[in-house]
């Protein structure tokens, strides 16, 4: 096994790998000593723990080898996201690591089941997992991984292994960003995947239509690689402006949507960021929640520079997406007013700047509290939606007092009542 590894080019990443170097170690050693068989169960442990966080089932070892090369980003991986197949003598090197990953993914446990106190590898590679549910595993890796594995079980040799690879490539794309759809920033502003992306969806918001029609328009022309704006959802408070983006993601991730979360702390990051993900096959927003600057803070400097006036342009396949409760996001006050007296000589300006970070955003939607009767008719949808069982004139009585003892009619009133309600 070690062999296969060292003749490795183009994937040679492969042969650094922690599980497969110890599994290549214990195979070489191949001799019934207790480090021997410590080595083997510490592999074996790994795989587990794998297969655990990613749903993995059956024969946990192919879907491993399978998981690696879907997770692995070469000049030659990375081409192939954005044309599939290519041309050129680069194929007859990685079609000489197939030969080398067809045997790997083919490998042969039982002589090495053997000399074990207990047949692990047949038992890891029939395996029966415990099924889980998508709060458990992620998802977003698994289903890919899986259809990977099954695609290469059908290939025969190195050749057909090529088709299948460069085809995946193609239509999944490649490493963290091609499996995975919802990301946020590490500490040191490279991306992390959100493992467990909640699943919302559009039509869990009522009410908002225009609203909803005038964002997925935008976004349609984004995927489609049509001129589109940065957008501005703003307005009261629950009225489900966050919820309206993160749907977005549920229902075109499909198309190659992909959002990543940042923070307002994290704005120093946001060229970094951008720098991570400009040259890749999929369409980004940066998903900006609760958006809002207090007079002292200049983070939004930041986010004016990226947005337009920078000397580097944003890339193509990025859109800022932001929700703010203040439709001019950055808070004014009565002195930033020409006429008001205060120490700054040019008041006109100041307020100019302030006002010029909204003015950045091309596509500007407002979100406002429902009237009671509009109120009400989100608590019967979010009702219907959850299956709770109650005469209208009860619910809406139930919903009247519940407003009441919390913020007042919005979306997010609503929900809460019918949960409540649900938990009664």
């Amino acid at each position: 096994m070690q062999k296969l590894l060292n003749n490795l080019i183009i994937y040679q990443n492969l042969k650094n790998d922690t599980i497969l170097k110890s599994i290549a170690k214990a195979v070489k050693k191949n001799n019934f000593k207790k480090d021997f068989v410590e080595d083997v169960y510490k592999s074996a442990h790994k795989l587990l723990d794998i297969a655990t966080v990613y749903g993995f089932n059956n024969n946990l070892w192919k879907c491993y080898v399978a998981y690696l090369l879907a997770m692995t980003e070469t000049p030659f991986t990375l081409a192939a996201e954005r044309r599939g197949a290519l041309n050129g003598s680069v194929n007859e090197l990685v079609k000489l690591d197939l030969k080398q990953i067809f045997a790997l993914y083919n490998y042969d446990f039982s002589a090495l089941d053997k000399k074990l106190p207990a047949p692990i590898f047949e038992i890891l590679t029939n395996y029966n997992a415990v099924q889980k549910s998508e709060a458990i595993v992620n998802m977003s890796v698994s289903e890919k991984v899986i259809r990977l594995m099954k695609e290469m079980d059908k290939a025969t040799d190195a050749e057909d292994l090529y088709e299948v690879l460069t085809d995946f490539y193609r239509v999944y794309g490649v490493g963290v960003l091609g499996l995975n759809r919802a990301f946020r920033l590490s500490d040191d502003g490279t991306l992390a995947a959100i493992t467990y992306p909640g699943k919302v969806q559009l039509t869990d918001i009522a009410l908002y239509d225009s609203q909803k029609q005038r964002l997925e328009e935008n976004t349609v022309a984004f995927l489609q690689k049509k001129p589109a704006n940065n957008a501005l959802l703003y307005g009261d408070a629950g009225t489900g402006k966050s919820t309206m983006i993160k749907g977005l993601l549920t229902k075109y991730e499909k198309d190659g949507l992909r959002m990543i979360e940042i923070y307002k702390h994290e704005f120093k990051f946001l060229s970094k960021a951008i720098s991570q993900i400009k040259n890749r096959n999929y369409r980004f927003i940066l998903y900006l929640d609760d958006l809002s600057f207090e007079e002292f803070e200049i983070e939004y400097k930041y986010l004016k520079a990226i947005i337009e006036g920078g000397l580097e342009v944003r890339p193509e396949n990025v859109l800022i997406y932001a929700t703010s409760n203040r439709r001019h996001i950055i808070r004014e006050t009565w002195e930033d007013r020409p006429e008001s007296v205060n120490n700054d000589m040019h008041s006109a300006d100041t307020v100019t700047e302030k006002l010029s970070l909204s003015e950045r955003f091309g596509l500007k939607i407002g979100f406002f509290r429902p009237a009671q009767n509009e109120y009400f008719e989100i608590v019967k949808a979010i009702a219907i939606r959850e299956g709770l069982n109650i005469a209208d004139e009860d619910l809406f009585a139930e919903a009247r007092k519940f407003s009441m003892s919390h913020t007042g009619f919005s979306g997010r009133t609503a929900e809460q009542c019918v949960r409540y309600l649900m938990g009664k």
